[in-house]
């Protein structure tokens, strides 16, 4: 068996970057989406706008090729409430990329909130 252990990963020119590598993830953040937003680990994004109650934007190091790109979003609420939570994103600029956390609350219907767990993987 063989190891392969490099520090970055480009094209045969040198010129591309890691995240122009198919099949990765072209950015993530895990970040703390109450109080003060704060960026726990991430990997291509610069910082978190914080844009009001649930809604937040990922801001990109290096912009993505075009917006074609999905976003995998995951989060959480310690506090309990009824309903569950609902994280989506709208791939919509190569620098950029809102969030919208909220709850689908059995009574009250959409609520937005804000996360203590937030997480947003970007692949293209």
């Amino acid at each position: 068996m063989s190891t392969l252990r490099v520090d970055t990963i480009q094209n045969a020119a040198g010129t591309d970057s890691p995240i122009s590598v198919p099949g990765t993830a072209k950015a993530w953040v895990n970040f703390n989406g109450t109080g003060t937003v704060a960026i726990r680990a991430s990997f291509n994004v610069s910082s978190i706008m914080d844009n009001g109650v649930g809604l937040y934007t990922v801001n990109f190091t290096t912009a993505l090729a075009d917006a074609n790109y999905s976003a995998v979003c995951s989060g959480s609420r310690s506090s309990s409430f009824l309903g569950y939570g609902v994280f989506k994103a709208r791939p919509s600029s190569v620098s950029a990329c809102p969030v919208y956390f909220y709850v689908e609350d059995v009574y009250q219907g959409e609520l937005a909130i804000d996360g203590d767990i937030l997480c947003v993987s970007i692949f293209r």
